[in-house]
């Protein structure tokens, strides 16, 4: 599924601020349909500000630039409006709800599921949520919660994932579970941008990866190729 101009998303060249902070500096970059783009960098290089921007969030501003999905502008809409058309971003602070269950938490974010996304489902695709329904959100585990913050997601019905440093404080072993969901959620038809600092998991799973340095796009293309180049390694992921 692509669009007009060839790809299901793209951003071009956007220019974001933080009050008078410059902070994307003509970004640039594409997804198709299906795709994981691993989106890497240092701290302070402007990953968070990308996903941000893209979800439209009400900060940064976005002086400059296009961001189209599925052959629509994105670009001119408010939060609400870019999430009703499919995109969602999960936080690095997961933002479960206080005071409500696993299963209040996703019926509030739940729309009319036309890509099928029902609680039955999510259920299937996160077990342990389903073990777990009854149970206060916030009551429980990192792991758990990341889950819990993906699946309120899916309720909303959305086309395009935001993923801000969902392996953040996580054991290497809840990190793999994650990684096969979204592995998962790729082959029944998401598509997925995931900022992540641990550059090699998210490489591991990755059919591109993007690199930003200074808020300006480094490098664009192949998870191998990163993984491989010492430059890239050395100057931009510290790995």
């Amino acid at each position: 599924m692509s669009t007009n101009n060839g790809h299901y998303f793209e951003c071009r060249d956007l220019h974001a601020y933080y009050g008078e902070s410059y902070i994307l500096q003509g970004v640039s970059f594409h997804l198709e349909h299906n795709e994981i783009l691993a989106l890497l960098g240092r701290n302070g290089a402007g990953k968070t500000t990308t996903l941000r921007t893209i979800a439209r969030a009400k900060e940064p501003r976005l002086r400059q630039g296009e961001i189209h999905l599925q052959g629509k502008p994105v670009h001119p809409l408010r939060t609400h409006m870019a999430a009703r058309a499919g995109i969602s971003l999960v936080p690095e602070d997961r933002r479960i709800i206080p005071g409500l269950t696993v299963e209040q938490n996703l019926t509030l974010a739940q729309v009319a599921p036309s890509k099928g996304w029902t609680l039955e489902r999510i259920y299937q695709q996160f077990p342990r949520l389903g073990e777990r329904r009854k149970q206060q959100g916030i009551t429980l585990s990192g792991g758990e919660q990341q889950m819990l913050a993906i699946a309120r997601a899916l309720a909303r019905d959305l086309s395009l994932l935001l993923l801000d440093e969902p392996y953040e404080g996580l054991a290497p072993k809840i990190v793999a579970e994650i990684e096969q969901a979204l592995v998962t959620l790729k082959q029944e038809g998401l598509t997925i941008i995931l900022v992540e600092q641990n550059a090699i998991a998210a490489l591991d799973i990755a059919d591109r990866a993007a690199i930003l340095d200074d808020g300006q796009i480094v490098y664009e293309g192949n998870p191998d190729e990163v993984l491989s180049n010492e430059h890239l390694r050395r100057d931009y992921l510290a790995l």
